[in-house]
């Protein structure tokens, strides 16, 4: 593999923001709006995985379905591979939705329970125009690519384990020899025992075929490890956007620490010392200037009056606070 900054952008965000209106009374008048995604900047490198990592709420799985046009954008741009993906026809569009596929957070919610796994996964070979035959072949070989037996392409998704029809649902979305996986909380229904497997599978995968992914997560233990890049998101913005290294050996926003307080740490001493107090406020109404200051313990009169910019602290490390900045 190149050094990663000679590998090209796969995916490039710049200025993303989504609000949905927020409708009452009889007349359904929109009276306020939440602010899920407000102006949001990263970029995927080819072969390269960005972990997003965030407490629930903060807007990670809308920028997935934003990613995907599932959601329309209300500003900012979409770059996949140097296209912007505003610009193009709808012919252009769905061979970009074959580029960019998603593995869900349920995996039995996301498959059809009166569909086999071998037609479940022929549904997106049918789109390559294979034929009967070369689907049947194609099938098994999905099937063996994420360690499943060709057998059980005619069973049903009741009679598998959750981390089965989690597998099952990664070789449906590489039907389509996709380049980039939009991977939302891939592991959060497994057993604890069986996410470290997945995690495995995903590095394979990525090591054999040169996938990129957007890993998105509330574990930023589990981010740590198959990430190149990580961005820790808070109520619609990013925080802190560095290399994992970075993220790990020297986090300076106070949200980051906290999150890494709250991963499971082998040495307790070695365990940066900040905790979250409190609720994460509404995304209706988000605190004026700093996100996080109601909850922050380094928080002073400034962080209250005017919204912080993200800085640049070194080529490849971004922090949002005025403590910092």
């Amino acid at each position: 593999m190149p050094d990663s900054a000679d590998l090209p952008v796969k995916l490039k965000v710049s200025g993303l923001t989504k609000y949905f209106p927020v409708k009452q009374g009889l007349l359904q008048r929109t009276t306020a709006h939440i602010k899920a995604v407000d102006g949001i900047d990263f970029s995927i490198k080819a072969g390269q995985t960005l972990g997003l990592v965030g407490e629930s709420g903060c807007g990670k799985s809308t920028i997935a379905r934003l990613l995907l046009r599932l959601y329309i954008p209300d500003s900012g741009v979409i770059e996949f591979e140097g296209k912007d993906m505003a610009d193009l026809s709808k012919n252009e569009m769905k061979e970009i939705r074959r580029e960019i596929q998603i593995v869900f957070q349920d995996p039995y919610g996301s498959l059809n329970p009166r569909m086999t796994i071998g037609e479940t996964i022929e549904e997106g070979l049918r789109i390559l125009g294979l034929t009967a035959v070369e689907r049947k072949i194609k099938t098994v070989q999905l099937l063996d690519l994420v360690g499943l037996s060709p057998y059980m392409a005619g069973r049903y998704p009741h009679q598998f384990s959750g981390g089965q029809r989690q597998r099952v649902g990664i070789a449906r979305a590489l039907s389509v020899n996709p380049s980039l996986l939009l991977l939302d909380e891939p592991i959060s229904a497994l057993d604890v025992s069986i996410q470290a497997q997945i995690i495995n599978l995903f590095s394979d995968l990525q090591n054999q075929m040169g996938l990129s992914y957007l890993f998105i997560s509330h574990d930023l233990n589990v981010v740590g490890h198959v990430s190149h890049m990580v961005a820790v998101m808070y109520l619609g913005k990013i925080m802190e956007y560095a290399k994992t290294e970075t993220i790990f050996d020297n986090p300076m926003h106070p949200y980051t620490k906290a999150l890494l307080s709250a991963s499971p740490e082998p040495d307790p001493k070695h365990k940066a010392k900040c905790y979250l107090k409190g609720d994460v406020p509404s995304p209706i109404n988000p605190p004026s200037g700093c996100r996080f200051q109601l909850r922050c313990p380094l928080v002073e009169p400034d962080c209250c009056k005017e919204e912080i910019p993200i800085a640049q602290i070194s080529s490849d490390h971004m922090v949002r606070c005025r403590k910092i900045s």
